[in-house]
């Protein structure tokens, strides 16, 4: 027999975790499962839990748990890092204490690990549309100078960047990609067309929007979107969006050019 036992939608296994991390909220069977390691859970959910991802939350869409690093710490006072190996400024995020929280993470949601840092793959709108496809995904923020390579080789984590720059730590970047995803869960939108035409979506920026008043300013709506000729007004948007793409981001723009040869 089993030693798993699932209650409804609730999933219940054995585990050794310090204390603390039993109050966790049970693990819901059927719901999206983000887990963040942080050593700030206190800013989890932070905007998450706000408008359409906070109403996906409470209706049980996704499930966020944030896993907070120093209680896997070491000693009284539950020490994550180390100095560098080598010598060298700052600290590092040391492997043993970081390997006890992958474990617990990973025997509470089996699933793919990311380490948020500067030198991953650039976070897109495919890598989110990929995320939401799975049953969830565990976020590992970094902090000080890193996160020791062993944890990174022995688990294979993929490493994430959210852009070109460098930042204090990785929990705001986990914010804006459980964003980028959760609102492509099946339920978080309530017209789920409207992830069809928006920038990234079809490899282009999107399109300018209008609404009423009819005239602002002296500036008015253009006459084709109040045309009601459907067609027409699918090809001003569509050129709008190569224009818009092609003076904006020739990166995105060659690119679609590329897939259409």
């Amino acid at each position: 027999m089993s030693e798993n036992k699932s209650h409804g939608r609730k999933s219940i296994r054995p585990t050794l975790t310090p204390r603390a991390l039993m109050e966790e909220e049970p693990k819901l069977a059927r719901a999206w499962q983000a887990q963040v390691i942080t050593l700030f859970p206190e800013v989890f959910p932070g905007v998450l839990g706000t408008s359409l991802t906070g109403k996906a939350l409470k209706d049980d869409i996704w499930q966020l748990h944030a896993i907070g690093l120093r209680d896997f710490g070491d000693g009284r006072h539950r020490n994550v890092d180390d100095t560098p190996a080598g010598g060298g400024a700052g600290m590092v995020l040391r492997a043993d204490v970081m390997g006890r929280a992958v474990e617990h993470a990973l025997r509470r949601a089996p699933g793919p690990l990311v380490y948020l840092s500067p030198r991953g793959r650039r976070f897109d709108q495919a890598m989110a549309s990929d995320w939401a496809s799975l049953p969830g995904v565990t976020l590992i923020c970094g902090r000080f100078e890193g996160l020791d390579q062993r944890v990174l080789d022995h688990y294979r984590i993929a490493e994430v960047s959210l852009g070109d720059f460098v930042m204090t730590g990785g929990e705001i970047a986990a914010q804006a990609m459980l964003d980028a995803t959760v609102r492509l869960l099946p339920g978080v939108l309530g017209n789920a067309d409207s992830t069809l035409e928006e920038s990234h979506s079809a490899g282009l920026l999107e399109h300018p929007h209008y609404t009423r008043p009819a005239e602002w300013r002296g500036l008015a709506i253009p006459e084709v979107l109040q045309s009601g000729h459907h067609g027409e007004i699918a090809r001003w948007r569509k050129a709008q969006s190569e224009e818009l793409t092609r003076q904006r981001r020739p990166d995105l723009w060659d690119r679609y050019g590329a897939g259409k040869d």
